[in-house]
């Protein structure tokens, strides 16, 4: 998984009744755009994070 400052990561959920859940990656704290990452919620609320097979990458920038 890699990503850079400004894409946003969607986290499905995991469970029955969960609902996906969408962060923007503010801070990329791994080795060329790999996790761990900070991110922040529409809410405000920061986290770092390494995300797991349920987490896909939305890229605000097309990839070469």
């Amino acid at each position: 998984m890699h990503a850079s400052v400004g894409d946003r990561l969607l986290v499905h959920g995991r469970i029955v009744g969960q609902h996906d859940r969408v962060v923007e990656i503010i801070e990329v704290l791994g080795p060329e755009g790999t996790p761990p990452y900070r991110v922040r919620a529409d809410n405000g609320h920061e986290a770092i994070i390494s995300p797991g097979p349920d987490a896909v990458v939305q890229h605000s920038k097309p990839q070469p």
